[in-house]
């Protein structure tokens, strides 16, 4: 068929070679014409008729980042033409994963693919290897704990790799779920139970991947387990030891608003239940003098050995499932909140903690308490159960998120739950006036646009405009904003702000993606195979994406994906084809499958 091949972009920062693709393009069969029209083009549609009148073109191929964009109008040029609007074909650089210089082939075998009219998965389709019965997952939150069981309970070996001391992640930090309000940790412990006791799962904290080497279906994989200094086995988790520590440092289970022992538990459901040594604030670690010890004299199981040594670790395994999680973006530099200026400014996950029932307070939503430190005299800020709740509170919701100078996506999860938090608040405080900011409802789930209406008949203020700052005057905080439903500025006496902040991938997330070969969009989340058929796999034969760590995503779609994942894992297992890698398909190998698939 006679075709023109057209290449619209979308994203100026979409790192690929459109010349040399189009250079390539011209060489193909049948090709006529190959036109480059830019970034974003103002295509007029009687120019593009008659451009494919003249040529005769059979077949339109619009080629770039996300042609999906430009198809509409090439259709109507099609039709204008008299030609046969079926025969508009895209080629997306983004849905199978051409994304910059490294995957210029691939760019060029996914134009070749459409100029044939055969479907990209058609032909680029890797031969198999054999499978090691053994899976890696790496990171232990509620994503890797869900695909990690289904393994295990289909009776295959997993090894799975936290790096904190404890394994539940964010989920294990918060109070209730939207929209059903049920209590997180009713959900998650009795998961994580299982992972700790389950005989067909390697548990193994404190622990990072250094080295991924081998191919599909046989990867040999190095991790560096750090020195617990406790045994896990022996330790009953008296508490005894925590009573003689000297060191106090922030929780980072509490985010940071209480404190903590340099030898602790992170919470008391944690997996596995046993206390661990903080190398970094430990005074017999860090001390290069006389060292301390308490603890060693004050257990009485005899479990503590501070002078433990690290690990290295060598595993062979035949597939891995990426489940790292995320981050909240570091807001210290959004200066127009006050956070960190105002004791009472707190970030989304610091009020999680402070009405869990298992956090500093109890669960009592209070303001902070100035405290004097007798010795030295400093003042400082801290939360106590004895705090005065709050006569007012405002929710700001998209603080970092969809603004281009920090992060211009759509974190998903924020507008629910900071409509969770207003409920909360407004159970637990009585005639307490609750002020919500939002920009766009985003109530996309099952149940989810109920929730918003309950919180609105609860009597929260749900006002639809940017907050413009927060500002303190006479000891008292303002936040000031838009009411553009009524065409008006606002501004309120507040005791406490909580933002909404945006989220991001975990640190190391970029670093790991590099070690194997995994691409990364242009914010920094981990790429999928192809987001709409493929959302789990990736690039690299047995190497599977699941929760946030490929995008912001709620709970039940988390646990979601992490159960397809594990269905794929198992699904390589069982299949006689083995496991194939794409990455290392050649661009003659998927001309010479579309051309036999094209002669059918």
């Amino acid at each position: 068929m006679r075709t023109g091949v057209f290449f619209c972009q979308v994203d100026e920062q979409w790192n690929i070679d459109i010349d040399a693709i189009a250079k390539y393009t011209l060489n193909l069969p049948e090709v006529e014409s190959v036109q480059n029209l830019g970034i974003n083009p103002d295509i007029d549609l009687d120019k593009l008729s008659d451009s494919i009148k003249s040529r005769n073109l059979e077949r339109i191929v619009v080629a770039g980042d996300l042609p999906g964009y430009f198809k509409p109008v090439f259709t109507k040029a099609m039709a204008k033409s008299g030609g046969n609007t079926k025969e508009v074909r895209l080629a997306s650089f983004q849905e199978h994963g051409a994304k910059n210089g490294h995957t210029l082939d691939r760019a060029k075998a996914i134009v070749a693919c459409a100029t044939m009219g055969v479907p990209f998965s058609l032909a680029a389709v890797p031969g198999g290897n054999p499978v090691n019965h053994a899976t890696l997952v790496i990171g232990a939150g509620i994503a890797g704990i869900q695909a990690s069981l289904e393994i295990a309970n289909a009776g295959k070996q997993v090894y799975l790799v936290e790096q904190s001391g404890t394994i539940g992640g964010h989920m294990a930090m918060f109070d209730k779920t939207f929209p059903t309000l049920d209590c997180a940790a009713c959900i998650l412990t009795p998961k994580m139970v299982d992972v700790g006791q389950h005989e067909m799962i390697n548990l193994m904290t404190l622990s990072k991947v250094v080295s991924v080497s081998g191919k599909p279906g046989a990867y040999r994989v190095k991790i560096k387990k750090r020195a617990r200094r406790v045994d896990e086995e022996a330790c009953v988790a008296c508490d005894e030891c925590v009573s003689v520590c000297p060191i106090k440092v922030e929780s980072e289970f509490d985010a940071g608003i209480s404190f903590r022992r340099a030898i602790y538990i992170p919470f008391p459901q944690a997996v596995p239940n046993a206390y661990l040594i903080d190398e970094e604030n430990c005074r017999y670690v860090t001390s290069e003098g006389e060292k301390c010890g308490n603890c060693v004299k004050k257990c009485p199981k005899d479990c503590i050995n501070l002078d433990e040594e690290d690990q290295t670790i060598d595993l062979e395994v035949g597939n891995i499932i990426l489940a790292t999680g995320y981050e909240l973006l570091d807001i210290s530099h959004i200066d127009q909140y006050g956070y960190g200026r105002y004791p009472n400014v707190l970030t989304s996950l610091e009020f999680e903690r402070l009405t869990n029932a298992s956090g500093s307070t109890g669960g009592r939503i209070v303001t902070k308490t100035k405290k004097v430190n007798r010795k030295t005299k400093e003042e400082s800020w801290i939360f106590s159960p004895e705090g005065i709740p709050p006569r007012s509170v405002a929710i700001i919701h998209c603080v970092g998120s969809r603004n281009k100078k920090y992060n211009s996506y759509c974190s998903r999860v924020c507008c629910m739950y900071s409509l969770k938090f207003a409920h909360l608040i407004k159970e637990k405080i009585p005639n307490v006036e609750v002020y919500e900011f939002y920009i766009d409802m985003r109530a996309f789930g099952k149940g989810y646009e109920e929730f918003a209406d309950r919180i609105k008949s609860e009597g929260t203020f749900v006002i639809r405009g940017h907050s413009a700052d927060v500002s303190m005057r006479d000891d008292q905080m303002f936040v000031r904003g838009e009411d553009i439903l009524n065409d008006r500025l606002l501004e309120f006496e507040v005791d406490m702000v909580v933002l909404a902040v945006g989220l991001i991938p975990s640190p190391g997330t970029e670093a790991l993606g590099r070690m194997l070969g995994i691409n990364s969009d242009s914010d920094g989340w981990l790429s999928e195979l192809d987001y709409n058929g493929n959302p789990t796999d990736t690039d690299k034969g047995g190497i599977y994406v699941a929760g946030m760590c490929q995008a912001p995503k709620d709970i039940p779609d988390t646990v979601a994906q992490a159960s397809a994942v594990a269905a794929g894992v198992l699904g390589s297992l069982t299949s006689e084809k083995g496991i194939g890698n794409m990455s290392s398909l050649s661009l003659s190998e998927i001309e010479e499958k579309a051309k036999s698939v094209h002669t059918l």
